[in-house]
C-alpha cells in the first residue's frame, strides 16, 4: 500500500562502475524507487563508456550526480569536462541530472539550452553552516527556478530542530517539484516527513552510515521503521523528544501499533535543545504528541497548559499530548506506573496470587540513584506502595531536595558504594550511566549489590547493562529498563491514540530488543 508518490533514493558511491552496478541491484532490492549516481567519488572514469554501461545496467530510474569539492563533492578538475560528462549523461538516457546552482547558468550555456524532454534538470544548492530565514529560502527557490530547474533542490544544516520548520514552509507551498532537505540529526524530521509536505524525493542509504550527507537514515528504515510509504498530508506527527535520542526504540514500538491499528501517524526521533522553543515552533495540530525522555521532562512539564496531579506532585512529564479542540497542551507521567508495576512483578516472580492486594514493595528499602524526572517518577510510586525511600545522587543538593518531597533519605552517590544498613533492598538507576555508547559504566560497584534483593536499571540500550549483570551474579533478581519502556508505553499509546494499547504486540516488538 502506499499513499504518497515521493520516491525514496539511494546515493550510491563507489571506486569502481561495477562496484556501482552492483549497488544498483541492491538498491532495488532494498526499495529504493531511484538511484544517485555520484560520479565525483569513482576512482578512474571514462563518461562515454562508463556513463553508457551504468544507465544500460541500471535497473531504476537515474540521477547522475558529478559534485565539485566546492559544493561538498569529490570532483576537483575543471568544468568543461564536468558539464561534457553530465551532458553526455543527458544524451544517453538519464531521467535526471544534478547540477549546483553555482554552476546552472554556465552549464544552460555549455548545452545551449538543449535537453532530452525525458531528462529532468534538478538545480541545487547547499549551505553547510545553517538554515536561512524562511525570506532568504523564499529567494534561494526563487534563484534555482529561474537558473532553468525542473526540479529545485536545497540542503540546508540545522542547528537546531526548530530550524526544520522554515523548510517545511517553503515546501508546502512550492509550485514545482521540490527537494528540500534539513542536514544533520537535528534535520532527521525533514527527510521522514517529505511525503507530508509534498517532497519530490528523500535519501535513504542502502547501509547505516555510508551516508552522502549528514543525517540520512537508511532505505530500511524509512520503509520499515517510519512507514515511509503511508504518510500523506493529514498524517499526524507524534515523536520522541530527547538529547540524545538516536537510540530509542518508541518509533518502533509506535509505527508499527500505529500500523497494525489503521493510525494515521508517525513517530519519529527529535533530538530538542530547547524544548520551550520546540513546542513553541511546532504548534499545528498536526504535531499531536510527544514522548519525553532525559534530560527533558522537568522543563517539558513547565510547557503544559494542563498536568495531570500526579505529574505535578512528581515534578516530571513523560508524554504530552496535544488536545484536537484547543491546542492545548495536557501532560502525564506514565513512567512511575510502567517502572513500578515492573517491579512488582519482579518482586513477586510467576506465581503471583493476584488476590493479594498489598504490594511487595510495602516496608521495604528503596534506593532511588538520580534525582531527575525519572528518579522523581520511581521516588513517588515507591512511596505510593508504602516503601522507605532513599535518593543517591552525584549533586548532594539534588537527592536532598527530591528526598524532602518524598519524606525519605538523601545521599551522595559516593556514600552509596558503603550503604548497606540491610539487605533484601530494592535498588533503581534512572540515570543514563551505562548507556550505548557508555556500557562499560555503573553507577554502583559489584560488591555493594550483594544487599539488594532486586535490581532494576531503566536504561534499555543494551537490554543488560553492566549493572544488571553484576546484580544478577551476586544474586539479585534483576528488572531490566525494556520492561519499564513496555508499561510506560502502554498508557501513552492509548493517550496518543484512544485505542487500548495493543499490549502483546508491545511485548513481541521489544522481545529481540
Amino acid at each position: 500500500m502506499r499513499k504518497n508518490q515521493t520516491l525514496i533514493c539511494a546515493p550510491l558511491m563507489a571506486d569502481t562502475v561495477d562496484e556501482l552496478v552492483e549497488l544498483m541491484h541492491k538498491a532495488k532490492l532494498k526499495g529504493a524507487d531511484i538511484v544517485e549516481i555520484r560520479l565525483d567519488h569513482l576512482k578512474s572514469f571514462d563518461p562515454n563508456a562508463d556513463i553508457e554501461k551504468l544507465i544500460k545496467q541500471c535497473p531504476l530510474p537515474t540521477l547522475f550526480t558529478y559534485r565539485p569539492t566546492w559544493e561538498g563533492g569529490q570532483y576537483d578538475g575543471d568544468e568543461k569536462s564536468r558539464f561534457n560528462a553530465l551532458r553526455i549523461a543527458m544524451d544517453l538516457g538519464a531521467d535526471h541530472i544534478d547540477i549546483e546552482l553555482k554552476a546552472a547558468h554556465e552549464f544552460n550555456n555549455f548545452v545551449h539550452g538543449n535537453k532530452p524532454e525525458k531528462c529532468k534538470v534538478i538545480v541545487s544548492s547547499h549551505n553547510y553552516n545553517s538554515t536561512p530565514s524562511a525570506e532568504e529560502l523564499g529567494n534561494l527557490v526563487a534563484q534555482i527556478q529561474a537558473a532553468g530547474a525542473d526540479i529545485v533542490k536545497f540542503a540546508t544544516t540545522a542547528l537546531d530542530i526548530t530550524d526544520v520548520a522554515r523548510v517545511f514552509q517553503i515546501s508546502v507551498h512550492s509550485q514545482v517539484p521540490i527537494i528540500a532537505m534539513v542536514m544533520g540529526e537535528r534535520g532527521l524530521m525533514s527527510r521522514v516527513l517529505c511525503p507530508k509536505y509534498g517532497g519530490y524525493l528523500t535519501f535513504g542509504t542502502l547501509e547505516p552510515g555510508k551516508v552522502s550527507a549528514p543525517g540520512q537514515p537508511t532505505i530500511e528504515d524509512l520503509v520499515n521503521l517510519y512507514n515511509f510509504r503511508l504518510i500523506g498530508p493529514d498524517t499526524k506527527v507524534f515523536g520522541i523528544i530527547g538529547k540524545p535520542v538516536g537510540h530509542s526504540k518508541s518509533p518502533k514500538l509506535y509505527n508499527t501499533a500505529f500500523k497494525s491499528d489503521g493510525i494515521d501517524g508517525v513517530f519519529v526521533h527529535l533530538l530538542v535543545d530547547d524544548v520551550p522553543k520546540f513546542f513553541e515552533t511546532y504548534s499545528s495540530p498536526d504535531f499531536a504528541g510527544f514522548s519525553c525522555t532525559i534530560p527533558h521532562k522537568e522543563a517539558a512539564l513547565a510547557c503544559c497548559d494542563e498536568v495531570d496531579p500526579v505529574a505535578k506532585s512528581i515534578g516530571a512529564v513523560n508524554c504530552v499530548v496535544r488536545r484536537p479542540t484547543d491546542g492545548k497542551l495536557f501532560g502525564c507521567n506514565t513512567d512511575y506506573g510502567g517502572a513500578i508495576s515492573a517491579i512488582e512483578s519482579g518482586l513477586r516472580g510467576p506465581h503471583y496470587n493476584a488476590s493479594e492486594n498489598v504490594s511487595p514493595l510495602a516496608g521495604k528499602l528503596f534506593v532511588v540513584i538520580g534525582a531527575g524526572g525519572a528518579g522523581k517518577a520511581l521516588a513517588y510510586g515507591a512511596k505510593e506502595k508504602g516503601a522507605r525511600v532513599v535518593i543517591a545522587n552525584r549533586t548532594y543538593d539534588r537527592a536532598r531536595e527530591l528526598a524532602e518531597l518524598v519524606g525519605g533519605q538523601a545521599l551522595s552517590l559516593a556514600e552509596l558504594d558503603s550503604f548497606h544498613p540491610e539487605s533484601g533492598m530494592i535498588l533503581a538507576n534512572t540515570t543514563s550511566m551505562g548507556m550505548q555508547p557508555k556500557i562499560d559504566e555503573t553507577p554502583v560497584p559489584k560488591e555493594a549489590l550483594r544487599y539488594y534483593e532486586l535490581v532494576f536499571d531503566a536504561v534499555y540500550t543494551p537490554k543488560i547493562t553492566r549493572l544488571l549483570r553484576e546484580a544478577e551474579e551476586t544474586g539479585a533478581k534483576i528488572v531490566t529498563g525494556v520492561d519499564m519502556f513496555i508499561g510506560q508505553a502502554y498508557e501513552q499509546y492509548e493517550r496518543f491514540t484512544s485505542l487500548p494499547a495493543p499490549k502483546e504486540l508491545f511485548k513481541e516488538i521489544m522481545k529481540d530488543c
